[in-house]
């Protein structure tokens, strides 16, 4: 049994042609408007942040910009580490562990702003108070919060949160 296979016709060529174009002309259209929703080159470049871990030393906090938002760098001890790691997480408001809160022990990297109203709490310099607990003091309604950024006392209702980061080299930290 052999299949008839026709030929196509002009009719069927000029309704391809036509819909390819008016297909083309309907994207082309709406381009501007679809990448008007992308964000702007300032604001991506804003979206991620390294930082050159290598020459803070053991103790030391600094603070770096992301998102406008502050970010708190610690290079904690070992001491440090086995002091917070030892505490017991099930009577915290925000009960979290240590280990889930940080990638590598010895660095701890949080968001500097207080989770009751917004505020930056206190610690990152030296002479600064940190609280009860060595970590981070808001004097604006007295939350503290210990090295590993946890609420401990105050009417913070959770522990400063944690950006999305990793570590693209020993030295090299990127948030965001």
């Amino acid at each position: 049994m052999s299949t008839i296979v026709s030929q196509p016709n002009r009719r069927d060529i000029l309704l391809l042609g036509t819909t390819a174009v008016g297909l083309s002309g309907t994207a082309l259209a709406l381009w501007p408007f679809i990448d008007s929703t992308m964000p702007a080159k300032d604001v991506a470049a804003l979206a991620t942040t390294e930082v050159d871990i290598s020459p803070i030393e053991e103790g030391q906090r600094i603070t770096v910009v992301w998102r406008g938002k502050p970010v708190f760098i610690e290079y904690r001890s070992e001491n440090t580490v086995q002091k917070i790691r030892s505490e017991k997480t099930e009577d915290l408001r925000d009960p979290q562990t240590d280990e889930d809160r940080v990638q590598k022990a010895q660095w701890l990297v949080a968001i500097g702003v207080c989770t009751h109203l917004g505020c930056i709490p206190m610690g990152q310099k030296e002479g600064d108070p940190r609280g009860d607990w060595g970590g981070w003091f808001c004097p604006c309604h007295g939350s503290h919060y210990d090295q590993s950024g946890r609420i401990k006392k105050g009417p913070a209702p959770r522990n400063l949160a944690v950006p999305p980061y990793t570590f693209k080299a020993n030295n090299i930290l990127q948030i965001g």
